[in-house]
């Protein structure tokens, strides 16, 4: 497997290249497909007088879907090794979902026979819901003894997948999130998968149907 390490207001010595092919060793095992793992160093500095960090990135690229994690310490070498523990996490898990699947079918899983979604819990938001959030119209209650303070909200803008809720699930794992967006590829439903207990999972679906993914690729 090939390794690209880059620092981003750091510098990678020899000792760190050492230590990375170390480690990665156990990621190796878990993803025997993988091709490529970039691993990006960042130093951070702050003004307010925190304590400066390092967060390292781990992007692991192959015959499948792009797998991520990253965590942040005042040591990169910490930080290294908390990101290959999450790294290895992801997937384990997703390594014995796949066995676990085959082994004792359940979760979200298609019948072939009747054409149903079995097993999974489907639970489309009402329209209201989705007006109020558009809108902005959802109300929110703040307390008088409480000093009011802005709320920030980050976002960012994903171009639209369609694929199977199944597929969804496993991308879910790879991530290492507790929810992926997607769109159903059998009924173009803008819709979220998301963790439950265990290995059960579930499913919210906006009424409205995305455009065809042909309209976007043109």
């Amino acid at each position: 497997m090939e390794t690209s390490i880059v620092g981003v207001g750091v510098g990678i010595t020899d000792r760190f290249r050492t230590v990375v092919e170390e480690k990665i060793a156990k990621i190796q095992m878990l993803a025997s497909r993988a091709q490529r793992l970039d691993v990006k160093v960042t130093h951070r500095v702050y003004r307010n007088g925190r304590v400066p960090d390092e967060t390292v990135e781990l992007t692991l690229i192959g015959k499948g879907p792009v797998v991520r994690a990253e965590a942040t310490d005042g040591d990169k070498f910490v930080a290294l090794d908390l990101a290959v523990d999450k790294m290895s996490e992801q997937l384990r898990r997703a390594k014995e979902k796949r066995v676990d699947g085959r082994q004792h079918p359940r979760g979200a899983h298609f019948e072939k026979g009747s054409g149903a979604l079995e097993g999974i819990d489907v639970q489309p938001a009402s329209a209201d819901i989705f007006h109020a959030v558009a809108t902005g119209s959802m109300p929110v209650q703040q307390s008088e003894e409480e000093e009011y303070s802005p709320v920030v909200i980050r976002t960012k803008s994903f171009d639209a997948e369609w694929m199977t809720v199944e597929e969804a699930v496993d991308r879910m794992e790879l991530v290492g999130h507790d929810f992926f967006l997607f769109v159903d590829v059998r009924t173009d439903h803008p819709s979220v998968v998301y963790r439950r207990k265990g290995w059960d999972y579930g499913v919210i679906a906006l009424s409205t149907q995305a455009p065809p993914s042909e309209a976007l690729a043109s």
